[in-house]
């Protein structure tokens, strides 16, 4: 056993853990693996046929279309990262075109127009196994009933039948996950944790596109020697100038924590990564606890798990690349007595909202499972705060969940230090059906699931049509 261990570090020096660890002795180093130039997700927009009258049939009309361009064009400048290549197709052949000029698996919105406009044109799309969206305005066209056949037949198709342009906004931020996802780039410290399939870097690979590479501990602990003390003392000075209190940690237990912080923030640079797994993190308490760099890495939108959960760690990036929002990874414990169920971990992200939204208030606190040494964030949520839970699971299944929270405590006491209690549907239910009887595994991979702000399970739906996942509400 190592030094600091505790209940959840025993997989990683158990059987199970070298299993684990064994099944990454294949695992590429960054060094070996150097970084792909980040590019735009390119995607395919079509309209379906031609536009018809304003005051008559079945159809999408001149003004219709020209409102749905502008709403294109401005997305793609808020988004930011994604590049439309628009444009109409009324055969296979125009669609075809189209696609290729677009480029290969490219992700496709199409915008039916008027009857049967969809099934004269969609050949191509279906074939090629896109990712697709389709937008249907109420009275554009009887098309709407066929794609939820065409997705129950094994298409990654999705439908939004709505007369609301915002949910053109929800199409490409889905559709933008597939092409994000590809050029991914995790960093690890082994050892990997969770489902088998998301522990193995080749199928993380051929599902996602990812490239998952291994950092070596003797490289990163010479980063940390090499840390300029200057920005240490900013990082310091940043945490504590900004806590409400500070309860057990000293000086030193800060100024180890915010110089892992600097050093994880620059390895991420250095690397071009979008996220990071450490398998080894209750056994960094010696060097500094990263607790605090996992919080800056998710306030500027990169994805960090702790205890090696690689499962976690693929839902974090799945939802920021949707929705630029950051996700508080943590462990479960039920109160059916208040039906509610807590999330607990000791670390957690200041902006649950993304990178540009509002920090949450907090408190300096000494880890509560090693003596209440280092220093780790206690986060403080607020009240009445919709949420969504959700964990990717072996690479084919969501579990989704949704709650409220209810309680949040002034300064916690037991269990891990950033809390929130969620009321949700029925508890008890919940308890008995934790994990949707299709999760099996270890404690942590039973136990940790992802919260994030807002309802976010019907677009959870949608994503899964078209990334050919499954949905299970635990609820």
């Amino acid at each position: 056993m190592c030094d600091h261990c505790n209940r959840r570090e025993f997989l990683g020096t158990s059987a199970l853990g070298t299993m684990f660890l064994a099944s990454f002795s294949s695992l590429a180093k960054a060094e070996d693996v150097p970084p792909k130039p980040k590019r735009k997700a390119r995607i395919c927009v079509i309209f379906a046929g031609n536009p018809g009258p304003a005051d008559r049939g079945w159809n999408m009309d001149a003004q219709q279309m020209a409102t749905a361009q502008a709403h294109l064009q401005e997305l793609e400048r808020k988004l930011g990262n994604i590049e439309l290549v628009i444009g109409q197709a009324r055969n296979p052949e125009e669609t075809a075109a189209l696609l290729e000029e677009t480029g290969p698996r490219c992700p496709v919105l199409i915008l039916n127009m008027h009857i049967g406009a969809l099934l004269r044109m969609v050949e191509p799309v279906r074939k090629g196994g896109h990712p697709t969206v389709v937008f249907s305005l109420p009275a554009s066209g009887h098309d709407w009933m066929y794609p939820p056949r065409w997705q129950r037949e094994g298409d990654r198709i999705t439908l939004l039948a709505s007369s609301d342009w915002n949910e053109l906004e929800r199409a490409l931020r889905l559709l933008r996950v597939p092409p994000l996802m590809e050029q991914s780039r995790i960093l690890l410290f082994p050892p990997a944790r969770g489902t088998p399939p998301a522990c193995s870097p080749e199928q993380v690979k051929a599902k996602f596109g990812c490239e998952v590479v291994a950092i070596e501990q003797q490289r990163f602990d010479e980063m940390l020697n090499q840390t300029p003390e200057e920005a240490v003392r900013e990082e310091m000075a940043r945490w504590v100038h900004n806590a409400k209190a500070i309860i057990e940690p000293t000086e030193e237990d800060i100024r180890k924590a915010a110089r892992v912080s600097i050093a994880l923030q620059k390895l991420m640079d250095d690397e071009q990564a979008d996220a990071l797994a450490v398998g080894t993190c209750m056994g960094w308490l010696p060097r500094g606890f990263p607790c605090l760099g996992f919080a800056r890495l998710r306030d500027r939108g990169q994805p960090a798990a702790c205890e090696g959960d690689m499962d976690s760690l693929l839902t974090m990036l799945l939802m920021e690349h949707a929705f630029n929002i950051a996700g508080f990874q943590g462990n479960a414990t039920f109160d059916t007595a208040k039906n509610a169920l807590w999330t607990a971990h000791c670390t957690a992200p200041l902006k649950m909202y993304g990178p540009d939204g509002p920090e949450a208030p907090y408190l300096l606190r000494g880890h509560s499972e090693v003596g209440g040494s280092g220093c780790v964030p206690e986060v403080q949520y607020p009240l009445g705060q919709v949420v969504t839970r959700t964990k990717l699971i072996n690479l084919d299944t969501l579990l989704v969940s949704t709650g409220e929270i209810i309680e949040v405590p002034e300064k916690s006491v037991r269990a891990c230090r950033s809390q929130i209690v969620t009321r949700v549907k029925d508890a008890a239910k919940m308890v008995f059906n934790w994990g949707g009887g299709v999760l099996d595994g270890d404690m942590m991979t039973l136990l940790h699931r992802v919260v994030f702000f807002g309802d976010h399970v019907q677009s959870l739906y949608h994503l899964a049509h078209i990334m050919q996942l499954k949905v299970v509400e635990e609820g």
